[in-house]
């Protein structure tokens, strides 16, 4: 039996870990073990998660320094699980800040490392280009500019394709998901996604919520929860707010007639679902002030990057204000020009993002470069 380290410290990144997961199991023979730093989605995949992502997941210089003390504690667990199982092969699924010290100390154990889903050295901190260099034997990136920026410096990259884009279109229809979440059919319906972990959901939720407000109850607000957070912690963020608190954040992106949508991977569900949105973001000021001069690329929302141009607006920081989200909605939710070319270049993101035949998912190529170093 092989056994696999899968670590995984991010709502988005347990989605492509169980999605991996099931792929080696139909290409690999023998049977597979697998543990790791995860949450629910890798569990019902099969994974045991020794440690749990909740108790990890922070964003931002001064929210890590407070929960440094933790962090540190639930990765010295996670070291003496791998020093008493021995993994034959380790996946670490972005997460940088945790999964680069993983992949130093997995280096000094000689267990191959295979990094899936890149941090996004291309945009700031490009110095940790070396620990890549160093201690991971193979990068697996989900977009396409991502394979040039590491093969020119001496990384071994593969380009697999996003594993977003693999997902069946199949979601209820809007008469059944009104129906399943009791939402009002005759409304149109506007997604709010705060972020998945808690302090995403401390900065950007009040805002929009804010936001909701001003636009009154003509339309109705639904609320995925991501799986690193609680249905009670969001339910508390909420208050009295008339806001529906959903599970499945592709059915509210696809049935939404716009949506509000934190800086990160829910950016790129939107535009895979072809949903006009508005992109925002806001740490700590200390966080910003730090990290702003760093960022070396010319937008934040993937979406953006992708499209090499603005195609969806960003707010960000100080811009990040009730009253910049109205603008932009009322901009967005009647059909019109602004609505029309916004849904254009999401079509054109979205065609980048899966370049590949339809037999072999993003997954399914990530799993035999795996299988490779197994073998």
């Amino acid at each position: 039996m092989s056994t696999i380290l899968i670590s995984a410290g991010e709502a988005s990144g347990e989605v492509y870990g169980a999605q991996l997961m099931e792929s080696l199991r139909r290409i690999e023979s023998p049977p597979l073990n697998f543990f790791g730093l995860g949450g629910e989605r890798m569990r019902s995949a099969g994974c045991e998660t020794v440690i749990d992502s909740r108790d990890v997941a922070v964003v931002g210089l001064a929210e890590v320094i407070k929960h440094l003390p933790g962090i540190y504690s639930r990765f010295h667990e996670l070291l003496r699980e791998v020093d008493k199982r021995k993994p034959d092969v380790a996946v670490l699924i972005d997460f940088p800040d945790f999964n680069f010290r993983l992949a130093r100390e997995l280096y000094r154990r000689r267990i191959p490392v295979v990094y899936f889903v890149s941090p996004q050295l291309w945009a700031w901190r490009q110095g940790r280009i070396k620990l890549v260099q160093k201690y991971v034997k193979k990068m697996l990136v989900i977009f396409p500019f991502e394979e040039k920026f590491y093969r020119d410096r001496g990384v071994n990259v593969e380009y697999v394709g996003h594993p977003l884009a693999d997902l069946a279109d199949e979601v209820p229809s809007r008469e059944q998901y009104a129906l399943a979440n009791g939402l009002d059919i005759s409304k149109q319906w506007i997604a709010l996604l705060p972020g998945s972990r808690g302090q995403e959901l401390l900065r950007n939720l009040p805002t929009m919520l804010e936001a909701a407000r001003m636009l009154g109850s003509d339309y109705e607000y639904i609320l995925p929860v991501a799986s690193t957070l609680t249905l009670e912690k969001v339910k508390a963020h909420i208050g009295a707010n008339p806001i529906h608190v959903v599970t499945d954040a592709r059915s509210a992106l696809t049935h939404a007639c716009a949506s509000i949508v934190a800086s990160g991977t829910a950016t790129v569900e939107a535009a895979l679902a072809g949903n006009p949105f508005v992109v925002v973001y806001r740490v700590s000021p200390l966080t910003y002030t730090f990290g702003r001069r760093l960022v070396s690329v010319p937008h934040y929302a993937m979406a953006n990057l992708i499209a090499e141009k603005r195609a969806v607006p960003e707010l960000i920081q100080g811009d990040f204000t009730a009253e910049n989200i109205v603008k932009h909605l009322r901009e967005l939710l009647p059909d019109g020009a602004a609505r029309t070319q916004m849904m254009a270049d999401l079509a054109e993101v979205k065609r980048c993002l899966h370049p590949f035949s339809q037999t072999e998912t993003a997954s399914d190529r990530a799993a035999r470069a795996v299988q490779g170093l197994l073998a």
